[in-house]
Order: C-alpha cells, then sequence, then structure tokens
C-alpha cells in the first residue's frame, strides 16, 4: 500500500477494530498528531517518519506493508 489517505483509513481501522482510536493512541503516547498524519499521508517521510509509520502500523494490528514511493 502506498502512503496516503487510504493508508490513514486503514490504520484508524485498526485502532476502532481494537475499541480505541488513533488520536487516543497519540495522546496516550505523546505522539503529535500533526506528525502522524504528515507521516501517514507521506509528507514527512525521513527515517524518523518510517519508523512512526511502522509503530503506528504494528500498535493498529494492520496487515498492510508500506511501499516506499507514493507517486507510483
Amino acid at each position: 500500500m502506498q502512503v496516503g489517505k487510504q493508508l490513514i483509513q486503514h490504520v484508524r481501522a485498526g485502532f476502532i477494530r481494537q475499541g480505541s482510536s488513533l488520536n487516543a493512541y497519540c495522546r496516550d503516547n505523546s505522539i503529535d498528531n500533526s506528525n502522524v498524519y504528515k507521516a501517514l499521508i507521506g509528507n514527512w517521510n525521513g527515517k524518523k517518519a518510517k519508523a512512526l509509520r511502522d509503530k503506528l502500523i504494528e500498535a493498529s494490528e494492520s496487515d498492510v506493508s508500506v511501499s516506499e514511493n507514493k507517486d507510483s
């Protein structure tokens, strides 16, 4: 899956399936929401963004893998 709106939806859905939300996870783990959305959309795409993206996908228990190029 490419970074973008669809990835955000998958991650959010994963948290909802667990009875939580992406916002609650960010609040509980002191993660800035704006960084989360920038990382998931691909506007922020450095090492730290990729690490955050991986952490969010794992925590949401989403079964997705991210392709590196959002323009393809």
